[in-house]
């Protein structure tokens, strides 16, 4: 293999990795090349590849070790636990026809869907990669933005201000998740709940990046309820500016390893309305307690941290 070149794809944020062979083991050097990137563009892509589940976990585990598929998912591929499936007739098939209808209704925002993977967890994913299947013609991207660039674009008196501040994130959001539902039943025999710094310091490049999202974050604390939303309102406008994100066109074999700690993402909202197949898989890798400018660090409110053992309890 040739030596790997990073060219980057947006002002803020992305860029693509050429000259790897993800199949195969990477060297020490081409290892510390992608870490590089990872770190100066937060999300870095990978055209063309030919993986199975096997060779992306065996890809993924030369950055750190990996945790469970998901904290809400019992039925990852056969022998391969680390593999969450983005596949929306999943989720029809375990939910019904309504659940994505429910879930519109639980909507923030018009910034809803924005969110960092698993950020009701104490320990956050580090790291995420995401590998294509099988994806439409026409639609389904994906969307990253920059979240030290989005601190960073705030003025000093409110990146002062936003310094000092806590929020809670719960899976389900800001909305208690009701009823009798398996979904419901799901999330409640499941909960997670942490309570972060909103601005979460890089423990590998020291930088600051607003770490709140519209899907599990549930509110600011020490605030009324009406001070925290104005707030979250104000961040979550920041953090989906399009100026600060990047959006991959998905074919069959492209990969996308993105920082977790200083992203977020956005699925794609364009394909409801279309009966076209998309199906990827994930892994993610395990994530540390995120500390905050003052050096405290994030704190347990329900549930356990987030790691390969974890596992998914359902009552019937």
């Amino acid at each position: 293999m040739t030596a790997p070149t990073v060219r980057p794809v947006a002002g803020h944020i992305g860029a693509d990795i050429d000259g790897l062979d993800l199949s195969r083991p990477l060297s020490a050097e081409a290892v510390e090349t992608v870490r590089q990137a990872l770190h100066r563009h937060k999300v870095v892509f990978f055209r063309g590849q030919t993986l199975d589940h096997a060779a992306q976990i065996a890809f993924a585990r030369q950055f750190g070790e990996l945790t469970y598929a998901h904290p809400h998912d019992d039925a990852p591929p056969a022998d391969h636990p680390e593999i969450f499936t983005v596949d929306p007739r999943r989720f029809e098939e375990r939910y019904g026809k309504g659940f994505q209808e429910e879930y519109r209704k639980r909507q923030y925002s018009y910034v809803d869907g924005w969110h960092t993977d698993v950020t009701a967890a104490v320990n956050p994913p580090a790291g995420s990669i995401l590998r294509a299947e099988t994806v439409p013609d026409v639609g389904g991207d994906t969307q990253w933005t920059n979240l030290v660039a989005a601190y960073e674009g705030l003025s000093a008196p409110v990146r002062a201000f936003v310094d000092t501040l806590r929020a809670e994130h719960r899976y389900g959001g800001s909305r208690p998740v009701d009823g009798d539902s398996e979904y419901a039943r799901r999330i409640n025999d499941n909960l997670l709940v942490a309570v972060h710094p909103v601005v979460r310091v890089h423990p590998e490049t020291g930088e600051r990046a607003l770490f709140v999202n519209p899907v599990f974050t549930s509110r600011i604390v020490d605030v009324t309820a009406v001070e925290s939303r104005r707030i979250l309102d104000l961040l979550y406008a920041e953090i989906t500016r399009p100026e600060y994100t990047v959006r991959l066109r998905w074919e069959a074999g492209h990969v996308a390893f993105w920082d977790n700690r200083a992203t977020a993402h956005l699925a794609p909202r364009d394909l409801e309305h279309l009966d076209v197949e998309r199906r990827l898989h994930r892994v993610t890798l395990i994530g540390e307690v995120p500390v905050g400018p003052d050096g405290k660090e994030s704190e347990l409110l329900a549930g356990r941290p987030f790691t390969a053992d974890h596992r998914v309890a359902v009552s019937s």
